[in-house]
């Protein structure tokens, strides 16, 4: 004789109560904790001789057109070349290329979207609690520029930021772009994987992204190189992995962009004002955090995917099996936080950045006097 009804379905229920009581105790237990601010870390130097300075908030007016967060963690090695190649394009960018059939935008197109630097730009370099003198290092790179600065008649700043403890780099590129001075705000690795020139190719396309309040992101993009003979070279393993982390994605929701993880995105000031603040997961998987909230705040906001020339950096921090492992655990917390509420999707308020009156939905940036 079976159980009676009543019965079978006080133990169902007692079981469902049971395993969301464990699943709560999971996402409680696996949430990445928040790290306090040291008071050292709101304040930057420049060169190795220089004064502490208060850094500036994302929530003050832009003083700049431009600022580029560079996250670095043991990166003494690597990061002179990434550094010079952005100064280089910062103090005289090259002549654009002309327009090709795959999209290339027109010269006239790259020279108003570069109007931008004429307002000033800053590397807000941030040493994520780095054991080899990354700091140091980069201080050192910011006094070998500062004479080529200073003839260029260009605002260029190199700010150096320490952190205290390893935050991870989405920690890292958080906290920087937090304290950005930027009407746009780049976030660019250390390794200089990315060609940096191809900030023509963001700053193009976000002109023609950016909405009427001001939001838009434009994200760099490997995704056409996945049959390039760098990518073909890698281990069996690391492509696997790669392709099972993008159905990954899918299923949780995060399938518009086909490349997630590449280290160079471009933010409208106010879009970087909704999105980082907010942002709960310090290491590999951010990006993917910035790019779901992206899509789930109510309008969404506008994202466009822009190939870039990349090329394979020898001396990459990720470790393949357990970050992969650590990337699935953070991502099901992210989409566990939000569905139960704990973590809030933010709400759009209008922007800081002034564009033209088109009504047209597609704003345009409207480029301004650099502060004098």
């Amino acid at each position: 004789m079976g159980l009676p009804l009543p019965v079978v379905l006080g133990v169902l229920a007692g079981l469902v109560a049971l395993g969301l009581i464990t699943l709560h105790f999971l996402l409680v237990l696996f949430t990445p904790p928040r790290i306090p601010t040291h008071p050292s870390e709101r304040e930057y130097t420049t060169l190795p001789t220089s004064s502490r300075l208060p850094l500036p908030r994302l929530t003050d007016p832009p003083s700049l057109g431009l600022s580029i967060v560079v996250p670095a963690y043991n990166e003494t090695e690597r990061l002179q070349l990434m550094l010079d190649e952005t100064m280089e394009y910062l103090l005289d960018p090259p002549s654009p290329s002309p327009a090709s059939e795959g999209g290339q935008p027109a010269p006239e197109g790259i020279r108003a979207a570069r109007k931008i630097l004429e307002e000033g730009s800053e590397v807000l370099l941030v040493d994520d609690g780095s054991s080899d003198g990354t700091a140091n290092k980069a201080r050192v790179l910011a006094e070998m520029w500062e004479e080529r600065v200073e003839g260029a008649g260009r605002k260029v700043e190199i700010r150096v930021v320490r952190l205290v403890k390893n935050r991870g780099k989405g920690g890292a590129v958080q906290h920087g772009v937090c304290h950005s001075r930027g009407r746009l705000i780049l976030f660019a690795d250390a390794d200089g994987a990315s060609r940096f020139a191809d900030l023509d190719l963001l700053l193009a396309s976000m002109e023609r992204t950016v909405d009427n309040e001001g939001q838009g992101m434009v994200v760099g993009s490997r995704a056409h190189l996945v049959s390039s003979e760098a990518v073909v070279k890698r281990s069996k393993l690391r492509n696997l992995l790669m392709h099972g982390f993008h159905l990954f994605l899918r299923t949780l929701g995060v399938g518009g962009i086909r490349d997630t993880q590449c280290g160079f995105k471009l933010f409208t000031r106010p879009t970087a004002l909704l999105l980082f603040p907010p942002l709960h997961l310090p290491r590999w998987s951010f990006d993917v955090e910035l790019l779901l909230l992206a899509s789930l705040i109510s309008p969404a906001i506008p994202v466009s995917e822009i190939p870039i020339a990349w090329h394979e950096v020898n001396g990459s921090k990720i470790r393949l099996g357990w970050d992969s492992i650590g990337m699935a655990r953070d991502l099901l917390v992210l989409r566990g936080n939000l569905a139960l509420g704990r973590w809030k999707v933010p709400k759009r308020e209008v922007g800081e950045v002034k564009l033209n009156g088109n009504g047209s939905g597609a704003g345009k940036l409207v480029h301004q006097e650099a502060d004098k």
